[in-house]
């Protein structure tokens, strides 16, 4: 499968206060990420040019629990 067909990933991690946006992203699968920062129109008009699906707050929680059973050990 080609990337371009791949859906795209955004998972906002911080909106600072200089209006910078922190986030995640990533290409078909949702755990494997680049961590990216843009200001507020760059961040708008690269989500609307990838067609970005946002993650939820119930997925990213399910993400982050994942990556700490793998870190941890299953603890």
């Amino acid at each position: 499968m080609a990337v371009f067909n791949q859906q795209r990933f955004v998972r906002v991690t911080a909106e600072r206060e200089d209006g910078f946006v922190e986030f995640d992203f990533s290409l078909g699968d949702p755990d494997l990420y680049v961590e990216l920062i843009l200001p507020r129109p760059a961040f708008d008009a690269f989500c609307k040019n990838n067609d970005v699906q946002f993650l939820s707050d119930e997925e990213a929680r399910a993400l982050d629990a994942d990556r700490v059973k793998w870190r941890e050990g299953g603890l």
